[in-house]
């Protein structure tokens, strides 16, 4: 029996998990819980659904670049290095749910792009590094908030909210590290 023909979410839960070994939510499992949830997007909202998919995809991969000039810069300390390794893998998670997902929709993913506009002449110190990867999570925050009331499909809100909140803590990991407030307010904007 493959993935896709499960209709039951909690048993694609058990299955994947059980065959990957990752620890995904069950909204990102909701995400590629096959084809009979997808299909029903297959209308006008479908085209919608993948282009916020795709726009996500994009800043995944620029995310997984940043974290790779972070960690090329020689300015991470071991600790912070790892955890920024952690984060570059989590986004490349990320990326590779979005793709299969877009493909899933009839789309074709995005690529990454050859080039990406990082201020690499302002990355001087690790402080400089953290402030850059802290301000990328916190767009990501923003975007995902902005793109979960706009799915047709529940499924795939739910899986975008799901990573919202990864991106959250990253972000608020990062403003620890930097002796920042993790949490500055209440709520997110």
């Amino acid at each position: 029996m493959s993935f896709l023909q499960i209709s039951h979410p909690a048993a694609a839960r058990r299955l994947f998990l059980g065959q990957s070994g990752l620890a995904l939510s069950g909204a990102a499992v909701a995400l590629l819980a096959g084809k009979d949830a997808l299909a029903a997007q297959a209308g006008s909202g479908a085209s919608q659904d993948i282009q916020i998919l795709n726009t996500a995809l994009g800043a995944e991969l620029e995310a997984i670049a940043a974290y790779q000039l972070g960690a090329e810069s020689k300015l991470l300390q071991k600790p912070v290095l790892d955890l920024a390794m952690t984060f570059q893998g989590h986004h490349k998670e990320h990326a590779d749910v979005l793709a299969k997902t877009v493909e899933k929709l009839g789309g074709k993913p995005v690529l990454t792009k050859s080039r990406y506009n990082f201020p690499v002449d302002q990355l001087k110190s690790q402080a400089d590094v953290l402030r850059f990867a802290a301000k990328l999570e916190q767009g990501a925050v923003s975007a995902y908030l902005g793109a979960v009331p706009l799915f047709g499909n529940r499924d795939l809100a739910k899986a975008a909210a799901s990573i919202l909140g990864d991106e959250a803590m990253h972000w608020a990991i990062l403003r620890n590290a930097l002796g920042e407030v993790p949490v500055p307010s209440a709520f997110m904007s």
